[in-house]
C-alpha cells in the first residue's frame, strides 16, 4: 500500500515508546503503530565508566557505534525505553558535567528521519481493525514519493462579537455544503432557501452534531482562515465551558494544544487529521497582500468577496442571528467557499504537500527552516560518521557579515540592466563545498590544501564527502524537473527550502551555527559581486548599484531597447564563462554559479538617502516593458510600503509616471495639495501598521498606531494583540483610530502634516534630480493666488 504521512505522535508505554502515525491512502485513512521503540542520545565514550554511578543500573543500555562528535571524539549510544526518563537522565548527566548529544530529538522524528521518510511511503503489512480504525502494527515502511487524494473540508464559525456564544458552523467540500445553525427552523428556511441548514437545539448540540458529521465524513484536512488562532481555539474554549472535548481527531480523539504565550500564538495537533490555515500558508508560499483578511485576499485572488463587509460586520452578524438565520447561514457558507476557492486558485494544498514531501516536516508546520535543515542533514551526518553538536556548542569570535550592498550612484537613467546570480548562496555552497561535515573533516583528518577548498576566517572544506552541496544538488535537479513539468507549487517549495539553508547556517538558533561557515558563504558572495563588477566595468559599462546577488549596469551610450537586450545577453554569457574558468583555475572546482540577464529598465531612478547626497540602498524605481506594455516597478519606496498612506502611494505612482514619460507634473502636484487641504482626499489618509508587542509593553516611546490602539481599547473594550493591524489617522489632536474618528466625527484631520510628511518627501526625492523642489512648486501656486 502507498500512503502519505498526515500526523505523527508518540507516547511512553509500559512496553516502551509507541509511535502513532496516520497516513492517507487509496484504501482510506490508515493508522500505523510502531511498538517497543527506544529513545536514544549519545555520550562520550571516554565517560562510559561514569554512567553507572550517575544513572544507576537497569532501565538503560549503551551500544558502541561508529560515530564521533565534531572534534573527532568517539561516542556511545545510550538507549531508554522511556523518552521521559531519557530526558531526566540527560539532566542528571549534564549536572555531573557529562556532555550528551542529540537528546532533544523526539522519538517520532528520529524514527522517520533515519529512514528518510518525509511524506510518501510504501507500507508492507496487513491492516486490522483496532478501536474502529484500520491499523497496522509494526509494518515495514519505506520512503516512496506519493501524491495522495485527500478529503478536504473548509470550516468556518460565526459567533457573537465577544466569541463567547456560538451561532453556526459552516462546512464546504466536494460532497457537503451546509451549515450547522443554533436555533429553530424558520419560515424562510421552509420556503426553499438555497443554503442547506442543519438546525441545532443549542450550542452544545451544534458542536455534537458537527463532531458526529466529522466522524462520519472523515476528512483528512480541515482548512480555514485564521483557523487555528480563532475558529478552533474558540471551539476549544466553548467545549471546555460545556464539559466536552474538542473531538476533531480520528477515532473521536481530542485535540492537543500548545501555547506560545510570548507571541500569543497557539498550535494544535489533531490525531489523524491536519488543520491548515490559509493566511499562514500564503505567507509560507511568499504571497504578499496589503491585507491578509479573507475579504482582501479573496478580492485580489478571486475578484469576489464576503457577503457582509464594513466596520460593523460583527453587529450585523449578531442581528442576522437574531432575525434572519437563513441569511447568516448564507454568509457563513460563503466564507467557507471563499477559503476553498483561494486554496484552489493559489494551489496552496499542492504547495503544502510538496513542502512536507521535501522537508519531512508535518503538513501544518509553516516556517521551521531549522527543523527542515536538521531533518535532511542529521541522517546523512550519521552515515558520514558524526553526531550533531548541541545548540550553542560551536563557539567562535568571528562575526559573519550579511550580504554585500554596494554604494549606489543616485540619479535618473536611461537603459539600466539587472544581472542577477541565480540562487547565489546555494550556488556558493555547491561550488565551494561549504558544509559543516566537510569543515570538521578537513580539521580532524588534517587534509592538505589540495584536498580542500578555502573559506574565510580560517575555514577550509574537504572537497570529498561534503553533505550539504549534495543535498542542494538533489533539490536543484528536482526543481529543474518541476519547472519542466509545469509543477509551480513544487518548484516554489524547493526554491524556498534551498534559499533557507544559508539563513539556517547563519542563525544562532541552529545547532550547526558556526560563523566561520556562514561567513565563508557571505564573504564569498561579496567577492563574487565585486569581481563581477570589475569584469563588467573593464568592458566600459558602469555598475551603478549592487545588492547581495544583483548588479545594476548603466548602458550610457545605448540608444534602443534592442541594443540593450543584446548587450544584456552578451554580458550574461561572458560572465558565466569567465566564472567557470576562474573557479577551475583558482580552486580546482566546477562552477555552479549562474548569472542571468533578468531585467531591462528603460527608465531607472535611484534616489539619495533622505536629507543626504549619498545614494540609497534597496530603494529604486524604473520602467520595464512586459507583454508590450510599459509598467513602473517600485522596490523599497513608499508605493510598496504599507506603513505609508494610500495618498502617498498613489501620488508617487502618478508623479513618477509623469516624470518617466516626460509629461508635465507641476500642476498635478499643486492640484493634489489643494484637494488634501479641501478635505477631498480624506479616504486616502489612513495609516495602517501592525502591532509588534502587547499594548502595555510600549512604555517610553509610544508610536502613533499604539496610541490609536489604546484609544480604541478604552472606547470599545477591543483588545488588539501582537500581529493585529491598526488603522489610524492624524488629527489636530494627534493620532486617532479610524473607527472612532469616523463614528464620532472627531477632530479635524491634520492636513498640513499629511502634506509635509507624505507628499513632500515623496516628491522631493525625485524632483531634486530635475533641479526642482516641492516647496518651490507649491509656493509658486500660492504667489499666483
Amino acid at each position: 500500500m502507498q500512503g502519505f504521512l498526515l500526523t505523527r505522535h508518540w507516547r511512553d508505554s509500559a512496553r516502551g515508546i509507541q509511535l502513532e502515525l496516520w497516513f492517507a491512502s487509496l484504501q482510506g485513512p490508515l493508522r500505523v503503530l510502531i511498538e517497543r521503540q527506544e529513545s536514544v542520545f549519545f555520550v562520550s565514550r571516554a565517560e562510559a565508566a561514569r554512567l553507572p554511578e550517575v544513572l544507576g543500573t537497569g532501565a538503560w543500555r549503551t551500544a558502541e557505534v561508529a560515530l564521533s562528535n565534531y572534534l573527532g571524539e568517539p561516542v556511545l549510544a545510550l538507549y531508554s525505553r522511556s523518552h521521559k526518563r531519557a530526558q531526566q537522565w540527560r539532566e542528571r548527566l549534564a549536572a555531573q558535567g557529562i556532555a550528551v548529544w542529540e537528546a532533544d530529538i523526539r522519538p517520532s522524528e528520529r524514527y522517520l528521519m533515519e529512514r528518510f521518510i518525509t511524506g510518501g511511503v510504501t507500507i508492507e503489512g496487513q491492516p486490522q481493525l483496532l478501536d474502529g480504525c484500520p491499523t497496522l502494527v509494526d509494518p515495514v515502511l519505506r520512503p516512496q514519493p506519493h501524491r495522495p487524494q485527500l478529503e478536504v473540508v473548509s470550516v468556518d464559525i460565526e459567533t457573537s462579537m465577544d466569541a463567547r456564544e456560538l451561532y453556526s458552523i459552516g462546512v464546504f467540500g466536494r460532497r457537503d455544503r451546509f451549515v450547522f445553525m443554533v436555533g429553530d427552523r424558520t419560515a424562510a428556511a421552509a420556503d426553499g432557501a438555497e443554503v442547506q441548514i442543519q438546525w441545532c437545539a443549542s450550542a452544545q448540540d451544534c458542536l455534537q452534531q458537527f463532531f458526529s458529521w466529522l466522524a462520519a465524513r472523515d476528512p483528512d484536512l480541515l482548512i480555514g482562515w485564521n483557523f487555528i488562532q480563532f475558529d478552533l481555539w474558540v471551539l476549544e474554549k466553548l467545549c471546555r465551558r460545556y464539559g466536552m472535548a474538542l473531538a476533531l481527531g480520528r477515532g473521536g480523539q481530542a485535540c492537543h494544544w500548545r501555547e506560545e504565550r510570548t507571541r500569543e500564538r497557539r498550535y494544535v495537533s489533531i490525531p489523524g487529521r491536519v488543520a491548515l490555515d490559509g493566511i499562514e500558508l500564503l505567507r509560507a508560499a511568499t504571497y504578499s497582500f496589503e491585507s491578509f483578511s479573507l475579504e482582501a485576499v479573496a478580492r485580489a485572488v478571486l475578484g469576489q468577496g464576503k457577503l457582509l463587509t464594513g466596520k460593523d460586520r460583527g453587529r450585523d452578524i449578531t442581528e442576522l442571528f437574531q432575525r434572519d438565520k437563513v441569511s447568516l447561514a448564507a454568509y457563513n457558507l460563503r466564507d467557507c467557499e471563499l477559503v476553498w476557492d483561494v486554496f484552489e486558485q493559489t494551489d496552496l494544498l499542492a504547495f503544502a504537500l510538496a513542502k512536507a514531501q521535501l522537508t519531512g516536516l508535518a503538513l501544518d508546520r509553516v516556517g521551521g527552516s531549522v527543523a527542515a535543515f536538521e531533518y535532511a542533514y542529521l541522517p546523512r551526518l550519521h552515515r558520514a560518521g558524526f553526531v550533531a553538536p548541541n545548540l550553542g556548542e560551536l563557539q567562535s569570535d568571528v562575526v559573519s557579515p550579511g550580504g554585500y550592498v554596494m554604494e549606489s550612484r543616485p540619479g535618473l537613467y536611461d537603459h539600466v540592466l539587472v544581472l542577477d546570480f541565480k540562487s547565489l548562496y546555494p550556488s556558493i555552497i555547491r561550488s565551494f563545498c561549504i558544509d559543516p561535515c566537510a569543515f570538521w573533516r578537513a580539521e580532524i583528518d588534517r587534509l592538505s590544501d589540495a584536498d580542500c577548498v578555502p573559506g574565510f576566517n580560517g575555514a577550509r572544506f574537504a572537497k570529498q564527502g561534503a553533505l550539504l552541496p549534495e543535498i542542494i544538488r538533489e533539490l536543484w535537479r528536482a526543481r529543474e524537473q518541476a519547472k519542466a513539468d509545469g509543477n509551480s507549487p513544487l518548484s516554489q517549495a524547493i526554491k524556498i527550502i534551498m534559499n533557507s539553508f544559508y539563513g539556517v547556517l547563519g542563525s544562532p538558533g541552529c545547532r550547526f551555527f558556526d560563523p566561520r561557515i556562514s561567513s565563508s558563504i557571505t564573504l564569498r558572495g561579496h567577492e563574487i559581486i565585486q569581481r563581477s563588477r570589475e569584469w563588467i566595468e573593464a568592458r566600459d559599462y558602469q555598475v551603478i548599484y549592487g545588492d547581495t546577488d544583483s548588479l545594476f549596469v548603466w548602458l550610457e551610450a545605448c540608444q534602443t531597447d534592442t541594443e540593450a537586450q543584446r548587450i544584456g545577453s552578451e554580458l550574461e554569457r561572458g560572465l558565466n564563462r569567465w566564472w567557470q574558468a576562474s573557479l577551475k583555475a583558482d580552486f580546482g572546482v566546477e562552477s555552479t554559479l549562474e548569472i542571468e540577464f533578468e531585467t531591462h529598465y528603460r527608465k531607472f531612478f535611484m534616489p539619495t538617502v533622505r536629507g543626504a547626497e549619498i545614494g540609497s540602498k534597496k530603494r529604486y524605481a524604473g520602467v520595464v516593458s512586459r507583454a508590450g506594455q510599459d509598467e513602473i516597478v517600485f522596490k523599497g519606496l513608499e508605493n510598496v510600503r504599507t506603513d505609508w498612506t494610500p495618498l502617498a502611494r498613489r501620488f508617487q505612482l502618478e508623479l513618477y509616471r509623469r516624470i518617466f514619460f516626460n509629461q508635465p507634473f507641476a500642476t498635478y502636484i499643486r492640484t493634489t495639495v489643494a484637494e488634501v487641504l479641501a478635505g477631498q482626499r480624506d479616504e486616502e489618509l489612513v495609516y495602517r501598521k501592525r502591532l509588534r508587542r502587547k499594548l502595555d509593553d510600549y512604555q517610553k516611546n509610544v508610536p502613533p498606531h499604539v496610541q490609536a490602539a489604546r484609544q480604541l481599547r478604552a472606547a470599545t473594550g477591543a483588545r488588539p494583540k501582537p500581529g493585529d493591524w491598526v488603522s489610524y489617522v492624524l488629527t489636530v489632536n494627534g493620532p486617532a483610530p479610524v473607527q472612532l474618528q469616523r463614528r464620532q466625527g472627531g477632530p479635524v484631520l491634520a492636513y498640513q502634516q499629511y502634506i509635509d510628511r507624505q507628499l513632500r518627501p515623496v516628491a522631493d526625492s525625485i524632483l531634486q534630480v530635475l533641479g526642482e523642489s516641492f516647496a518651490d512648486i507649491v509656493d509658486r501656486q500660492i504667489r499666483l493666488l
